[in-house]
């Protein structure tokens, strides 16, 4: 398998696809990557000679991905909080931040519900012979 920007791309898939399976870079930009290389998009991993491997290398280079990407990210994130945006309150807070209803659902960002609230009749009464006991 061979390794671009510290990731395995499988050799059996168009390099185009296998371009994917580095973040950071999506269908538009490995598209531009080859473009850039000027190789085929149709050419399978395994097929590519050296000089296209190393160019399209070169081309990756160029481009924030994988690591540093993720790092940009987190500092802009941190950023926001930071300077005390909405945006930045609303991911300290773990809720949805772009704009999204939270009545109902929001799950992804709110985690496992929590019911808070009324009480069952029973649990009322032995909440209140527990605390008349002591």
């Amino acid at each position: 398998m061979p390794r671009i920007a510290g990731i395995d791309i499988p050799n059996e898939k168009r390099i185009d696809i296998a371009l994917t399976y580095i973040f950071g870079i999506g269908d538009k930009v490995a598209k531009d990557i080859l473009k850039i290389a000027k190789v085929e998009p149709n050419i399978r991993t395994k097929n590519l000679t050296s000089d296209e491997f190393k160019a399209i290398q070169a081309a990756v280079e160029t481009l924030p991905t994988e690591g540093e990407l993720r790092k940009i990210n987190r500092d802009n994130i941190e950023t926001l909080k930071r300077i005390q945006t909405y945006r930045g309150s609303r991911h300290s807070m773990g809720l949805p931040v772009r704009g999204q209803r939270t009545r109902t659902n929001a799950r992804t960002r709110k985690g496992k519900r929590k019911t808070i609230g009324a009480i069952s009749k029973e649990a009322a009464t032995q909440t209140e012979t527990s605390a008349v006991k002591k």
